[in-house]
């Protein structure tokens, strides 16, 4: 592992020490406690654990910075210079119906800047990492982005309404837009972290979605950019900077996948 940040190390040591919990709760769905956090949201015991696993060990290095957390919330929030930022399992649907797509996602940000930034899927023991101006990798290899250099030829994805969306229809309209442009049907895989990190190594060739939280994808997008990918990050909502929309891609078809997606619609 080409690890040289301080910071990367450690959340290199938070990951692989709440991996163990995580893979043998997946080996152990059927036994977890899963409650309901709104329309079609779950968290799990194993999301509770494994986040917890990660602060403490987090907070354990840098006891002062601010945390970013799905399931905790804000801790520290008097520091807002350094952050942690905490997905313990995005892709929690797949994790608790025994799929192996998902997540652990961490990030490091400082003065409102992701410079580090972590996705690792314990069951495939696929680890995507960056530090800023150090380049991307997948375990021990650099990775970069396709080189697809038209939309009408690329494998993207994307990720659905919520139950309780507002914009349905929005969404449902930007998917037919694009599904009528590409050769090839859309993706959708249930993991925005994963979905960055494989259009990062040159697995799809873009990812947009909305309704995103910022902890989905703060990791992902260091690592995009890191691999030489472009990647346009929204505010969804003033009153929630922690809501976002993202269209991510390399660079040969980022303006076109623009074009019919989310740009008009939310400048």
């Amino acid at each position: 592992m080409r690890i040289n940040s301080p910071h990367m190390n450690i959340i290199y040591k938070a990951c692989m020490k709440a991996s163990k919990s995580l893979i043998r709760d997946f080996g152990e769905i059927e036994n977890l406690q899963v409650s309901s956090k709104g329309p079609g949201d779950f968290v799990s015991s194993a999301d509770k654990r494994t986040e917890k696993i990660i602060i403490e060990e987090l907070l354990k290095a840098h006891p002062d910075y601010c945390t970013i957390t799905e399931e905790s919330g804000i801790l520290n929030n008097e520091n807002k210079e350094r952050k942690w930022i905490v997905d313990p399992i995005d892709g929690t649907m797949n994790f608790l119906n025994g799929i192996p797509h998902f997540a652990m996602s961490v990030a490091f940000e400082e003065k409102n800047e992701i410079v580090c930034g972590m996705v690792f899927n314990p069951i495939t023991k696929e680890i995507f990492f960056a530090e800023k101006g150090n380049g991307a990798f997948l375990n021990n290899t650099r990775i970069r982005v396709s080189k697809k250099n038209n939309l009408k030829s690329s494998l993207i994805a994307t990720g659905g309404p919520k139950k309780n969306s507002k914009i349905k229809n929005l969404i449902f309209d930007e998917y037919i837009k694009i599904s009528n442009i590409l050769d090839t049907s859309i993706r959708k895989y249930g993991s925005a972290a994963l979905e960055l990190a494989s259009v990062a190594c040159g697995r799809l060739d873009g990812y947009w979605q909305r309704e995103l939280n910022y902890w989905d994808v703060a990791a992902g997008i260091i690592i995009l950019k890191e691999a030489g990918g472009y990647c346009n990050f929204f505010q969804e909502d003033n009153k929630n900077p922690l809501k976002c929309n993202i269209i991510a891609s390399n660079s040969l078809i980022h303006k076109e996948l623009e074009t019919h997606t989310l740009k008009k619609n939310i400048e």
